[in-house]
Parts: structure tokens; sequence; C-alpha cells
């Protein structure tokens, strides 16, 4: 089914939003057409920002066609068996068998590259990405400019009606800039519920 001398790998772009992971995954899926690969892109079917759920979208517009999915088995069903790379976007968003499921297709000899959020904005790991960051073979984490100090952002600020998110608050919830801002650990502020949001802003 899969050619045995192709030798197949996990790479990940991982970091928070507005770091460039969706443009640096595009740009890998781009390279790759060039030199006539065979590829398939997938992203979770709860990104539907931008140019909805059909594309991968950068922050700054550049996308390219994707396959939405629910489920990460709806991938290895999906992956036709001459497609030599698969690109998941949001992978995030996306179940914890996206790890089997990813190591499966890279030792059916398929480059994998995954692109996601690494903390949810808690500041905590989010889903499966620690998990696939440890098995890959090579992982790149890109970091946004802080929107209250201009330093190096780590962390996803969520906002509500301009106040930082409470702890309590849903993991999940997929938004732009109008919900989001890229900080650093210092400017990253997540109350509890009990505390004051004014001193925190």
């Amino acid at each position: 089914m899969y050619q045995g001398s192709r030798t197949g790998w996990l790479e990940v772009v991982a970091g928070v939003m507005f770091s460039g992971k969706s443009e640096e995954l595009i740009r890998r899926v781009r390279r790759a057409i060039i030199a006539r690969r065979t590829v398939q892109v997938f992203k979770s079917h709860l990104d539907s920002r931008y140019a909805g759920v059909y594309n991968v979208t950068s922050h700054d517009g550049t996308e390219i066609e994707a396959i939405p999915v629910d489920s990460s088995d709806e991938i290895l069903r999906q992956v036709r068996p001459a497609t030599e790379i698969v690109a998941i976007d949001e992978a995030q968003f996306l179940d914890r068998d996206i790890v089997a499921v990813t190591t499966v297709l890279a030792q059916r000899g398929v480059r994998v590259i995954l692109a996601g959020t690494d903390t949810d904005f808690r500041g905590e790991p989010f889903g499966a990405m620690g998990d696939l960051m440890a098995v890959a073979e090579m992982v790149d984490k890109l970091r946004a400019i802080c929107m209250v100090c201009g330093g190096e952002a780590c962390r996803n600020q969520r906002l509500v009606d301009g106040r930082p998110a409470r702890w309590d608050s849903p993991t999940i919830m997929v938004g732009g800039r109008e919900s989001y801002e890229a900080r650093c650990r210092h400017c990253h502020r997540v109350p509890r519920a009990d505390e004051d949001q004014t001193a925190l802003l």
C-alpha cells in the first residue's frame, strides 16, 4: 500500500496565536507542491475563521485548501495510498488519538506536518500538543510580539469585552484579534473568580 522506501517523520510547528504557525505550515506545503510531492491538508472543523472550514488561513490572509475533520480517525481514513505528506492545522483542537494516528502515518512513510497552539488561554498545555512535541522528530516553537510591552510573547491572552477572561472560562473559544492578544509571561493575566479584574488589565 505504501512505498517501503519512503522514510516518514513528524514535525510540529507550535506557539502562541499570531506567531505565524499557519503561515509556516502553508509555506512548507507550498514548497512540497513545488517539489511535486503528493500532499493532503487537514484541519479541525472547529476553526471556521477567515475563509471558512475548507481552507487553512493565516492571520495575514494566506490560504490553502484543506479537508475539515471532526476526529483524528477521519484523517487516517481519508489519507490516500499515494500521499507523501500530510499537513494538519489547529492540531490542538483534535482528540488525543492524533498522537497515535500521526505515528502510524509516519511509520507508513508519510511526512506529517502539524501546526497548533501549544498552550491554552490559561498558559497550560493545550490538547495533545505537548505529546506531539515530545514524539516528533522536529519541533519549531514560534513566538509573537507581546501587545503590552513589546517583548517575546509566549502566552495567549483571551479578552472578553476588553478584559482578561476568567480562569473558569471554557478552554476552547475560537477567535481572532477581536478575542485574543499575544502576551509575554509577565503581561499575561488570568483572574480567578474572586479577583478584581480592573487591577489585571
